[in-house]
């Protein structure tokens, strides 16, 4: 028996060497009619690579498309639904060619699962000899610049109004803090009554979600307004259509839109639809997209505030919601990350479905120093994992004392964190000439 090394893609045969050494002319017709129908066999099989998306043979002796489907489910594929679909047999979707290498074939570095739980905490004994990871990060991309402290709970909503010189954050410690943007050092504190359960800003308004109410506070004219309707806790807000909307503990969402005359918020619809509370939610075009408690995603029209399509692939509760280029993108606590894309009847479809280890708990989009999209995704093992898109390879790692549930972008390549033991830290990528060359 031979054992031959293995090939490109990692896969190793083993042949049995039976009779002579130098075949007989019976036994080279067999081999020729081997040959030939192992040839016919491949022809007649779809590329597994091709199916996994990330085909790199030219020409491939496989099938690059689906063969039809055989009667009485003879055949049927195997694959599971909703991971890796080739709609209408179209060319091969770019998503999550990361998985498993990087450009080139080549296989992306080993990241750290956690780094020393006593370098955490502040007090390693072993210092400099420890075996084990002394860092808040793994990236050569981006760099740590500070920590924020002045919480006392989860950090559950990060703001930048613009036009402020001061960066929001708000707390389940009931109350905001005001950051100022060139010093690090808390501007004030303000108690706002309640659970903060989210926070936004658009434009010079900021927006908190507290329970049984919204609280709007304009930070050029010191107006503060007080929007009534939410049944509990408010844990989702986002504007859009020059609405904004509350996602709601009794899983309604209400919608309020500003007038300029009286200078208020006026209700303007109650969105009637998830069983239960809505946790996450997003506006694309026309389009209202909220993640809730009950497992759904529902597809609202914001000409209508009618649900149009409910998407129920998820199968926990689904955390965050974010649209990227003609893309949804949802998170859960399934631990999976699923990317959603039109078909040809407008309805959307899972086309690519990404697995870990942990729930997931935030999607944040930005780009990095190079104008390149990142995700940044907050899973519930205290980590963040950066991936480039849409080829989901790791592009780095940020690690907290507790889970991370809130992350902005901010100006000129600034990004925050706010984690669960009420700590921020505020990050930046780096350009090229400012990567450490080590």
């Amino acid at each position: 028996m031979d054992v031959e090394t293995g090939d490109r893609y990692g896969n190793k045969r083993m042949h049995n060497r039976l009779g002579p050494s130098h075949p007989t002319s019976s036994s080279s017709s067999s081999a020729a009619a081997a040959a030939a129908a192992a040839v016919n066999d491949r022809a007649n099989k779809v590329c597994y690579h091709w199916r996994a998306g990330r085909c790199n043979r030219h020409p491939c002796p496989f099938l690059h498309s689906e063969p039809p489907a055989a009667p009485d489910g003879v055949g049927a594929s195997k694959r599971p639904n909703n991971h890796w679909r080739n709609p209408n047999a179209g060319p091969p979707s770019n998503w999550g060619k990361g998985r498993g290498g990087g450009a080139a074939g080549r296989a992306p570095a080993k990241v750290p699962d956690r780094p020393c739980k006593h370098f955490l905490a502040g007090n390693c004994p072993y210092g400099e000899n420890c075996r084990f990871l002394h860092s808040w990060f793994v990236s050569d991309s981006f760099s740590l610049l500070t920590h924020l402290q002045g919480h006392q709970k989860v950090v559950t909503g990060i703001a930048l109004p613009s036009g402020s010189d001061k960066l929001y954050s708000g707390s389940k410690d009931e109350s905001v803090r005001l950051w100022d943007c060139q010093t690090g050092q808390c501007a004030g504190v303000i108690n706002v009554g309640g659970e903060v359960g989210c926070m936004i800003s658009e434009g010079p308004w900021i927006f908190i979600g507290i329970p049984n109410a919204v609280k709007a506070w304009n930070t050029q004219t010191g107006t503060d307004l007080n929007l009534s309707g939410p049944t509990g806790q408010v844990y989702a807000l986002v504007v859009g259509n020059e609405m904004l909307f509350a996602g709601i503990q009794d899983g309604r969402i209400l919608a309020w839109k500003f007038s300029a005359v009286g200078n208020c918020f006026e209700p303007a619809a109650s969105l009637v639809g998830h069983r239960l509370a809505v946790v996450s939610m997003v506006v694309g075009g026309m389009r209202l997209y909220s993640g809730s408690m009950d497992n759904t995603i529902k597809v609202w029209d914001l000409a209508t505030f009618q649900c149009i399509q409910t998407l129920s692939d998820h199968e926990s509760v689904v955390m965050s919601v974010l649209c990227w280029d003609q893309f949804l993108l949802s998170c859960s606590l399934d631990q999976t990350i699923k990317v959603w894309a039109a078909t040809e009847t407008g309805n959307l479809e899972v086309t690519y479905t990404h697995k870990e280890e942990h729930g997931v708990l935030t999607l944040c989009g930005m780009h990095d120093a190079q104008a390149k999209p990142v995700l940044l995704c907050s899973w519930n093992d205290n980590s963040v994992r950066l991936y480039d898109l849409p080829s989901f390879s790791e592009r780095g790692r940020i690690f907290s004392k507790e889970e991370v549930r809130a992350i902005q972008i901010g100006p000129g390549g600034l990004f925050f964190t706010g984690d669960g033991t009420g700590e921020l830290k505020v990050w930046k990528w780096l350009a090229p000439n400012e990567r450490s060359t080590s």
